[in-house]
């Protein structure tokens, strides 16, 4: 499995990303979760935090992942900001997918949209 620093390193550019399997890691797929349909690497509104997503595991089991504080607000677009935060918590290497800090650095990179 990528860290999200591979991945960002290895990231292509070709039109038809979806389809091809050079980004298979962060593709969204359908699984189910006690019973529900979800989808796989999708970061959404949460209802315990600020955000979930339903990711596998090491051991290949669905489970969902909680992160953020939702009483704060993502503030990423402030360079000085979000320099602070990705050194705070480490997000060169940020562990793996079934983990709330490669989630939250996810959130935290440079130049895209805060997923909702």
């Amino acid at each position: 499995m990528l860290t999200f620093k591979e991945f960002l390193a290895n990231k292509c550019d070709c039109p038809d990303c979806p389809d091809c399997d050079c980004c298979e890691e962060l593709q969204i797929e359908e699984s189910e979760y006690q019973g529900r349909k979800v989808k796989l690497n999708k970061p959404t509104a949460g209802d315990v935090k600020k955000f979930k997503v339903y990711v596998k595991n090491e051991k290949g089991n669905v489970v969902k992942v909680n992160f953020g504080d939702p009483n704060m607000e993502i503030k990423r677009d402030d360079p000085a900001r979000r320099k602070s935060f990705r050194a705070r918590h480490n997000c060169e290497n940020p562990g793996p997918k079934w983990k709330a800090r490669y989630w939250s650095c996810y959130q935290w990179r440079a130049g895209a949209k805060v997923e909702r």
